[in-house]
């Protein structure tokens, strides 16, 4: 269609006959999200506020029809790229955030990260390391006054605020410690997300970002899962893939906005938490953030009152 012919279509969404508004928002939802800009275009022309919500229907509409379009096709190309993933997640809401924006902050601090962080280190003191890094010089944190804040599950906001839940704070801390060439991964906790460090060379320990990289072993996973009352599934110890972490991520963007009190918002998360899918029967076990777990204290020591200040 010619930029004359689709203007003219627009037009038509402030016919007075209920058919043919419906007839032309299905026709320009069908052309896809190219045509955004002219509703954006017409959105500002307009002073009538019902005509401009039906452009800022269409608009929302188009936009998340061509997200769950790049969701799936990042599933099925293999998931494998977890700041990419991560970045769809931020477009629900920012569909105009930049991925190479996102992926210049993170070059950035893996840039700083790298003066400090030496391959000659002990594991261990590479981890305290990188965590005087993002929490001493950047001042990272739990965003603990806002927990179910959206924006705690937006990467970009999360590398703009350096506030962020455990799951969106351990995806910047492992795409730091990967680029650095560390065997750091994730590992699908219930109720908090945590990093383990696996590699040959020493007992596999794990690393709670949301408290300031502390590191933890085996037996504080297992005290922790004995106070939740669960089974100690492999899951619960083992790596997990970026696919993994995106539907969880999702899944705490879901529960944002049942908190907030948004359904429609919520109902169209789960949708998309549909698209990536669920590959194991296992991953039933697979939660959300929760804030509301008596955990132990090596999980949840270092945020006192005197904290709360910085966040």
């Amino acid at each position: 269609m010619t930029n004359k012919e689709i203007k003219a279509l627009i037009s038509l969404l402030d016919d007075k006959d209920p058919e043919v508004v419906a007839h032309v928002h299905q026709r320009i939802v069908d052309l896809g999200d190219t045509i955004t800009p002219f509703l954006e275009e017409a959105w500002e022309e307009s002073l009538d506020p019902e005509h401009q919500k039906k452009l800022e229907d269409l608009i929302h509409d188009l936009q998340y029809s061509s997200l769950v379009q790049r969701l799936k096709t990042w599933k099925e190309e293999g998931g494998t790229d977890l700041v990419r993933g991560m970045w769809l997640v931020s477009t629900y809401q920012y569909p105009d955030v930049s991925l190479e924006d996102i992926n210049r902050s993170i070059d950035q601090l893996y840039y700083e990260a790298w003066v400090h962080v030496r391959p000659d280190m002990h594991p261990y003191d590479q981890v305290k390391t990188l965590n005087y890094v993002l929490f001493k010089l950047h001042r990272f944190s739990a965003n603990t006054k806002n927990f179910h804040a959206p924006a705690n599950s937006m990467i970009n906001q999360v590398l703009e605020s350096k506030r962020g839940n455990p799951l969106s704070l351990c995806v910047v801390y492992m795409t730091l410690a990967q680029k650095l060439g560390l065997p750091v991964y994730g590992v699908n906790l219930p109720n908090l997300f945590v990093l383990t460090f696996k590699s040959d060379i020493l007992p596999q320990f794990y690393i709670n970002v949301y408290n300031r990289g502390l590191i933890l072993t085996k037996a504080d996973i297992d005290n922790y899962l004995l106070q939740l009352n669960l089974n100690p599934l492999e899951i619960f110890y083992e790596p997990c893939s970026p696919v993994d972490i995106v539907r969880r991520a999702l899944r705490n963007l879901s529960l944002s906005y049942e908190k907030l009190n948004d359904p429609e918002k919520a109902t169209e998360i789960e949708k998309l938490i549909d698209v990536v899918g669920d590959e194991e029967p296992m991953k039933a076990n697979e939660s959300a953030e929760g804030d509301d777990t008596d955990e132990d204290e090596d999980f949840d020591e270092g945020y006192g009152e005197e904290d709360d200040e910085d966040l």
